[in-house]
């Protein structure tokens, strides 16, 4: 057993070309922890209000129209941000959401989106394209605050405490499927089935 450590230990001393392979290792270790906490920190940075915010596009449009709902100002004082509603809390949900994301940055980087007329003419893709995302993940962003298991039915309407112990609860539904346009206004829906 010593023989191994010691042969180990002299693998780590013994020079490359001009480090020991203990060196590089701890340089990859120190390197990779500087990466991480970089990483992180971009990863937090782009997870705030103020960055969703940034460019006019989401600041005139969606910002203005979420302002006017309850979850911007409510009796509670508790307020839900763009990343509330727009990105999971979970970690690895998280990072896919991002790089979904990546993608989005497209229509401000060529201008798809960059005035009003353009952005109602692709508001309903939009929407279609976040619903249909908060439909597969079973609406886990608005799950991060409104938990099922601690709904009081009796506190909720009629027709809200029917629809929340049925379709709801046996997964018929989930969220967005009846909260379209909870904090942001409906695109044209005129020839949608249902609508």
């Amino acid at each position: 057993m010593w023989d191994k450590l010691k042969k180990v230990w002299q693998t780590l001393r013994k020079p490359s070309v001009h480090y020991s392979l203990g060196f590089l290792t701890l340089g990859g270790f120190v390197a990779g922890v500087i990466f991480w906490g970089g990483f992180n920190t971009a990863l937090e940075a782009t997870n705030q209000e103020a960055f969703c915010i940034g460019c006019h596009e989401m600041e005139n449009n969606v910002y203005e129209e979420l302002k006017t709902t309850i979850h911007f100002t409510n009796r509670s004082g508790v307020r839900a941000t763009c990343p509330d509603c727009h990105v999971p809390h979970n970690w690895t949900d998280k990072i896919a959401r991002k790089m979904q994301a990546s993608k989005e940055v497209w229509g401000k980087v060529f201008g798809t989106i960059n005035t009003r007329e353009k952005f109602e003419a692709k508001r309903r893709e939009l929407a279609e394209h976040e619903w249909a995302r908060l439909k597969a993940n079973d609406s886990l962003e608005c799950r991060n605050c409104h938990n099922f298991d601690y709904m009081d039915f009796t506190r909720q309407s009629p027709r809200a405490a029917q629809m929340h112990s049925t379709s709801l609860a046996n997964g018929e539904k989930t969220c967005i499927d009846c909260h379209k346009g909870i904090a942001h206004h409906l695109p044209d829906m005129s020839g949608v089935k249902g609508w």
